[in-house]
């Protein structure tokens, strides 16, 4: 490196450190000063408000003139005033003769049904057909039961009403005659129907 430019360099350095120096000590000062003065108020005066308009002025009164009815004029009339009254007879017309209405003609009495009647002779109970069971318990009593015979003459909806007070022997009573009974349908104007009938079967030990 050449000398001139190593004064340059030196040069610089010193002018920077008194230009630094100069900042702080005084020139800093200088500015804190500055800010530090006390601040001025200044008062701002506020625009008045426009005066209010005026009201405007109240409405003129109309007179209305007070209502003079229009005198009366008579008109005298020397004609008589007749009055004539007329008085009609109307005759008034006999009243409507009703007739009374015809008696309805009398319902056809209802015509019983025929009721049913046995077909051969298996329609009955025998010592045979107490179960076993029921025999070898010595069970006994009476079973009331209700079935319907239909119109081919079979037993349906066989049910007890009354029992025997043993399940075995009312079980076995339905059974027998849904199975073994058979009857002549009943007939209402010539024509099967069906029909509900109730019957008591005694089991009873003879032996």
């Amino acid at each position: 490196m050449s000398k001139n430019r190593q004064i340059a360099l030196v040069s610089v350095a010193i002018l920077h450190v008194l230009l630094g120096y100069a900042i702080v000590s005084g020139f800093a000062i200088s500015v804190v000063k500055k800010i530090v003065e006390p601040l001025e108020a200044v008062n701002v005066k506020e625009e008045a408000p426009p005066p209010d308009e005026p009201p405007p002025p109240p409405p003129k009164e109309i007179e209305i003139p007070p209502y003079v009815p229009p005198p009366e004029v008579s008109v005298a009339s020397d004609a008589p005033t007749n009055s004539i009254t007329t008085q009609s007879t109307v005759a008034r017309p006999d009243p409507p003769v009703v007739a009374p209405p015809a008696p309805a003609p009398p319902a056809p009495p209802a015509v019983a049904p025929s009721p049913a009647t046995p077909r051969g002779r298996g329609n009955v109970f025998s010592d045979d057909d107490y179960p076993s069971a029921s025999r070898a318990a010595e069970e006994e009593g009476v079973t009331r039961v209700s079935y319907v015979v239909g119109t081919d003459g079979r037993v349906t909806q066989c049910e007890v009403v009354q029992s025997s007070g043993f399940k075995r022997l009312d079980d076995a009573t339905c059974s027998i005659i849904q199975r073994r009974f058979r009857f002549n349908p009943a007939t209402r104007d010539g024509q099967p129907v069906p029909e509900r009938k109730t019957q008591p079967v005694r089991w009873r030990l003879t032996n």
